[in-house]
């Protein structure tokens, strides 16, 4: 036991003093810069009539984190679950230097290098930050101020559509993997890898291989956060602010020689499809989600959730179901007439 423990202590030691320090020390920086701009976001896009006097207080930024919690903890699984694809690959057999990219350059030869013909060095920086810390701001931004203004079913669009997104790329990435172009065509420099050796350890804890190009995450989900902020978001100040940041974001994936064309538009694509489901099926996804919630808040006795159908908080019971509008959650009628119609069919 003592060994263990000195083991133990000495890995953490040696986390924190050397190697692993160095590989994380990008997200160490980055994590109270975005709470910083979330901040700045807050103040210059949220108008003071729909600010919510609760939130200044304890109790109601409690209330505010429990809501963050609840929407997130999915997306965050999921998250975890798809950057595993170099366990998945592994197991299937697929060795660790496959690259496709050649069939792409078949598809589309060297048109990215043209991008790279009006490079300067604040260009790169700009695209830079772009990249690194504006396209996060975006999805996490957006996420917050959709729970912030308890739009729920526009919550549940934004989850659905997420996990959709890495559901379905995830595939490819395990596949189909391909490598970047700075390290694949003879005309593109790795700009953003040459920025900084922090940037290049910080962006490999996400994509050791650097090889999750097709489909671009950064154009899908940048474009189905601008989507739900067109959808859902009546400011149009950040309406504006979301298409520009995107289009800005998309013109950097190319510039900065991590992504291709082809990347570029499957991405796109991939966001306006997962965007079209979430908006006709988001209630059906989450109908489940929400009961398992409700139980586990009855079971625990609290806190009080917010209800989807009048926003009002409240504390479940063996009901599952809201005294203020009637909204339900039991979901157990429906999955036995889910059954019992699955039994009737196939008894037939």
């Amino acid at each position: 036991m003592y060994s263990f423990i000195q083991l133990l202590l000495s890995e953490i030691i040696s986390c924190f003093s050397g190697q692993c320090l160095s590989q994380y020390i990008m997200t160490i920086v980055m994590i109270p810069l975005l709470f910083l701009m979330v901040t700045v976001g807050y103040v210059f896009f949220v108008p003071v009539k729909n600010r919510r006097p609760e939130f200044s207080s304890m109790k109601g930024f409690f209330h505010f984190v429990v809501d963050v919690a609840i929407y997130a903890i999915p997306m965050l699984i999921v998250f975890a679950l798809v950057h595993m694809q170099t366990t998945a690959a592994t197991l299937l057999g697929i060795p660790a230097n496959q690259n496709y990219a050649r069939y792409i350059m078949i598809l589309e030869g060297n048109a990215v290098s043209l991008i790279q013909e009006i490079a300067t060095p604040l260009l790169t920086y700009v695209s830079g930050f772009f990249y690194l810390l504006m396209f996060p701001f975006l999805m996490v931004f957006t996420f917050l101020l959709l729970v912030y203004l308890q739009r729920h079913k526009a919550i549940q669009e934004f989850v659905v559509a997420f996990i959709l997104i890495y559901m379905l790329a995830f595939p490819f990435y395990v596949l189909f993997p391909v490598h970047v172009t700075g390290y694949t065509l003879s005309g593109v420099s790795p700009l953003l890898y040459n920025l900084s050796p922090l940037i290049a350890e910080g962006v490999r804890i996400v994509d050791p291989e650097l090889n999750n190009c097709f489909p671009s995450l950064h154009a899908a989900l940048s474009v189905m956060a601008m989507i739900m902020v067109l959808h859902n978001v009546k400011s149009r100040r950040y309406q504006a602010f979301a298409v520009i940041n995107t289009a800005t974001i998309l013109f950097t994936i190319l510039y900065l020689g991590i992504h291709w064309l082809s990347d570029l538009i499957a991405g796109t694509l991939l966001a306006i499809v997962c965007c079209m489901i979430a908006f006709r099926y988001s209630e059906q996804f989450f109908a489940i989600y929400r009961w398992i919630v409700a139980m586990i808040a009855w079971k625990l006795k609290g806190p009080a959730l917010p209800c989807v159908g009048c926003n009002r908080r409240i504390n479940f019971d063996s009901v599952m179901q809201c005294d203020y509008c009637g909204t339900e959650y039991n979901i157990k009628s429906r999955v036995g007439s889910l059954l019992k119609r699955f039994r009737k069919r196939f008894s037939s």
